[in-house]
């Protein structure tokens, strides 16, 4: 069966990261994406102009909605709007027994703030129910650091694109702090780097969605985004978008 991938984020106008990210990831990588929108956010590649987030009831209608009658076999989750949301967003979760990716979004790549203190402290809950967390270094540093997601006992998708250096060090870890899985390739000078994370995020939970080992979906989903950025169609001003389907480079070439 084909794999029924629910993402629960923003929704993107400028079509580069959140909900279109995700969608298009998801169909990408053969899976079925569903969605509950969290906020509506007036975005492009400059930065954002204006969020609204959706009621909390809505929110929890679109869940219901999915799991009721589609079925769900792996969850992704992205902007999540308010702390009202995402406490109601983990009771909802608390009853479904599939892998889950929590993208713990705060900043867009522009820089624009996504997500205020309240709604950071909530992300104690959905870190707990998490089968793997995806912060980039920035998000790591405020939850707290390596040790202290750990402690919630998920796993740690620990991305290293806004580190520094020549190479790209990417790397997976157990709840026991166990390096379990490492990628490393050369870091790409570009600006198109819009929606890196929720496209992250969406391929990973596609993956285990489909029954891969999680050390099989993280480096499947590293090297999407690679290709991605690769493929970027040089869109806007600003920090431009990814390339989903945009070509195939080969994975050598991605990886030298």
């Amino acid at each position: 069966m084909i794999p029924r991938i629910l993402i629960i984020a923003g929704s993107d106008s400028g079509g580069g990261a959140g909900i279109q990210a995700d969608i298009k990831t998801v169909t990408m990588l053969g899976g079925h994406a569903m969605t509950a929108i969290t906020a509506i956010t007036a975005q492009n590649t400059l930065g954002v102009t204006a969020v609204h987030s959706v009621p909390v009831e809505m929110v929890l209608a679109q869940i219901d909605s999915v799991v009721s009658d589609i079925g769900v076999d792996a969850v992704k989750i992205g902007m999540i709007g308010s702390a009202a949301t995402a406490h109601a967003v983990a009771d909802r979760l608390e009853a479904l027994d599939v892998p889950i990716v929590f993208d713990p979004v705060m900043i867009a790549t522009s820089g624009s703030l996504l997500a205020d203190a309240e709604t950071i402290a909530a992300f104690e809950r959905l870190m707990g129910l998490a089968s793997v967390t995806t912060p980039n270094l920035d998000e790591l540093e405020a939850l707290g650091g390596r040790e202290a997601v750990l402690a919630h006992g998920c796993h740690l998708a620990e991305k290293d694109g806004h580190g520094e250096g020549h190479d790209v060090h990417d790397k997976l870890f157990a709840p026991n702090g166990e390096l379990v899985g490492e990628l490393i390739g050369k870091r790409f000078d570009t600006d198109d780097t819009h929606g890196t994370g929720c496209t992250f995020a969406s391929a990973l939970a596609t993956g285990l969605g489909a029954g891969m080992p999680i050390a099989d979906a993280f480096a499947q989903a590293i090297r999407f985004v690679r290709i991605a950025i690769l493929s970027a169609p040089h869109l806007g001003n600003g920090h431009g978008p990814i390339g989903h389907a945009l070509g195939v480079v080969p994975f050598d070439e991605i990886e030298g």
